[in-house]
């Protein structure tokens, strides 16, 4: 078992207790795993992890056009052909507007004087950090407006792969984006094991499904959580029978408790804070480390 056992936590939608699951099972893992956050277009896990940079570099994602006005003959030509009205013509000068500008690269090709350059684009930084647990953290901040977040994740995944092995760490737990898209498909690369956190709605019910689909065109183990799980137990139920019905492993009920708020509000991990939750957390990190290792071993 030489290699590193990923466990990506997922959820078809925002708010259903994700991040809080994934910063607690890194808390108890400790030095025995590296922790990501690849949830890049709206990082929060940094918030009660407390990372202290080590390291920060650059990102980036995509290009931008940029005019040369010594070169430039104001043609005009470069403002019919842009379908994004990102060049805009004033006081006798075509400029850009960075953040209008989608990178096609159209206005550079039918330039007659070769005045327009596309330009590698600033898209976000990427960090690796310390974090109070003993272990270290791969994370990114996406700046507005910023493209190719997929690009990112896999920038993010990379580095936490290299840690994991640097330090000789068994497992990488990794924080995905909600939803479907872009994000979550590069977080699951090389994922071992999908923990999907839900909660008893019917919309939660719904993006579970979605979720699970492209959870399945990767391979990975889904596992499941219910969080908040008695606000509505005919849901719960209901979303048991699904589990069941895919094979899908049911490790715990979380019930409704405040402590997750109350932590989040002191920037603290709520398996840190709550001996109850603490122990429901140990029984889940134990299952998916069996899971990930029985899935390495076969």
């Amino acid at each position: 078992m030489d290699s590193i056992r990923e466990i990506v936590v997922l959820s078809g939608k925002g708010g259903t207790g994700k991040t809080s699951v994934a910063s607690s099972l890194a808390y108890l893992a400790g030095k025995e795993a590296i922790l990501a956050d690849c949830d890049v277009d709206a990082s929060n896990l940094h918030l009660i992890m407390g990372p202290d940079i080590i390291k920060k570099e650059l990102f980036y994602g995509g290009e931008v056009a940029q005019i040369d006005i010594e070169t430039c003959i104001q043609c005009g030509k470069c403002k019919e052909v842009c379908r994004f009205d990102a060049i805009s013509f004033s006081a006798g000068v075509h400029t850009i507007d960075n953040l209008s500008c989608e990178g096609c690269g159209y206005c550079s090709r039918v330039c007659p004087t070769g005045a327009i350059t596309m330009m590698p684009r600033l898209s976000g930084e990427f960090y690796i950090s310390g974090i109070r647990n003993g272990s270290q953290m791969s994370h990114a901040k996406l700046f507005a407006g910023g493209e190719n977040s997929g690009k990112l994740v896999a920038t993010v995944k990379k580095n936490a792969y290299r840690m994991a092995k640097e330090r000789g760490c068994d497992y990488l737990i990794t924080d995905g984006a909600p939803g479907i898209g872009c994000p979550v498909v590069s977080s699951l690369s090389g994922a071992k094991v999908a923990l999907l956190v839900t909660e008893p709605t019917m919309s939660a019910l719904h993006d579970l499904k979605r979720v699970l689909f492209v959870v399945r065109r990767f391979n990975a183990i889904p596992l499941l959580v219910i969080n908040k799980s008695d606000i509505n137990e005919a849901v719960s139920e209901e979303i048991k029978i699904f589990a069941k019905s895919e094979k899908i492993e049911h490790l715990a009920d979380i019930p409704f408790n405040t402590a997750f708020v109350e932590s989040m509000g002191k920037a603290r991990i709520v398996a840190e804070e709550n001996q109850f939750l603490k122990g429901i957390f140990e029984s889940v990190w134990e299952k998916a480390k069996e899971v990930a290792d029985s899935s390495v071993q076969n």
